[in-house]
């Protein structure tokens, strides 16, 4: 079976390698080939909005996934007339838009920061009169790691942030301050078949995922977590990875933002987890059994954001796995790898995260 996957960024690299010693063969598609996922199976280029070549990428293919939440669903539309795409692009065409993901969330009963959408600067004041400050003004579509959005911490600065964000549609949500983000990360096949990673708590730093520790041990929420997971799987009839950020609030799981692919929170499972979230993404599009989802251990993975430690310092620290993606530019703000450490205890897990954190400098 040969998968195509379009974009070919580090998600992309690491589910090709994930997919390997399945005997799965790879083509991927993106703007460049000097990109992390062609250095590791044959890349297709053109741009993302090219139908033509896309569909002459995808006769090669047996089905075709992503690796990038941002592709447009207007070219997958008719490849996936003629092959399976997972995710569906209903699916993403909702998951690319801040509004229409927050709508789903509510629709499903699943809780989250009181919304409104914004088009115009009247919007925001009415927005603001009914949800208060201060709260976050985002962009609906694109932006991530932080870009694409404005805390208004008073209403006095409410003109300069819509201002800041360009005339776009937009959403405002009120801020929430939570206890701790945490996040769940679930697989479903075309089958049926449900299988959730344990909950895991994660550390962001300028809107960029810092760390990430597994499993999070909070029955509670993770009750409440794998009956949101479920409710948004069975809707869509979802096939492939889903992953759904949350905030904690007294002890209540707020929906953030999900995301239809692998998902950095899940890098942990590659060495952390008996079958990682790329292979199980794998597994559910290719039509094979899913993978056990248990954890090892006890995880954590840290981020390496704008330049990668030195690599024979991080090596000599006792059970570190190194991850480069291979990109050939550092720059700040860019993910360039990340370390994971997998303990027999969480006391152990700690230190080795510490010790792995010390990396960066």
């Amino acid at each position: 079976m040969r998968i195509g996957i379009i974009g070919a960024g580090q998600l992309g690299r690491m589910l090709a390698e994930a997919g390997h010693p399945l005997g799965l063969e790879f083509r991927f598609y993106d703007r460049s080939a000097d990109t992390p996922g062609g250095q590791v199976a044959p890349i297709v280029t053109g741009e993302f909005e090219d139908h033509e070549k896309l569909a002459a990428f995808a006769r090669g293919c047996d089905v075709v996934t992503f690796d990038w939440e941002n592709v447009p669903v207007a070219s997958l539309l008719p490849i996936a007339k003629r092959i399976p795409v997972y995710p569906q692009p209903e699916f993403l065409a909702i998951a690319q838009d801040r509004l229409l993901e927050k709508t789903l969330f509510r629709d499903l009963g699943i809780p989250t920061p009181p919304f409104a959408p914004v088009d115009l600067r009247y919007d925001l004041e009415c927005a603001l009169e009914r949800i208060g400050a201060p709260g976050i003004l985002k962009t609906r579509r694109l932006g991530y790691d932080g870009k694409g959005q404005a805390r208004i911490m008073q209403r006095a600065a409410a003109g300069a942030a819509f201002a800041s964000l360009g005339g776009q549609s937009l959403i405002y949500e009120s801020f929430v301050r939570f206890s701790r983000e945490v996040s769940m990360i679930a697989a479903r096949s075309a089958a049926g078949k449900i299988v959730y990673y344990p909950l895991s708590e994660n550390v962001h730093a300028s809107g960029i995922l810092d760390e990430t520790r597994a499993p999070a041990r909070y029955p509670a929420l993770e009750r409440q977590a794998r009956r949101h997971m479920r409710a948004i799987l069975e809707r869509f009839k979802y096939v492939g990875i889903l992953a759904v950020e949350f905030f904690v609030d007294k002890g209540v799981l707020l929906a953030n933002e999900m995301a239809p692919r692998v998902h950095n929170s899940g890098h942990w499972t590659i060495e952390g987890a008996v079958s990682s979230q790329f292979e199980n993404h794998l597994r559910a599009i290719a039509g094979l059994p899913l993978g056990c989802t248990d954890a090892r251990g006890h995880s954590a993975m840290v981020n390496f954001v704008g330049a990668m430690p030195s690599r024979e310092r991080a090596l000599a620290v006792p059970g570190l796995h190194w991850h480069d993606y291979g990109k050939r530019e550092a720059r700040p703000g860019r993910k360039l790898g990340h370390a994971t450490v997998v303990a027999a205890t969480a006391k152990q897990r700690d230190l080795l995260l510490r010790r792995a954190r010390r990396l960066k400098g």
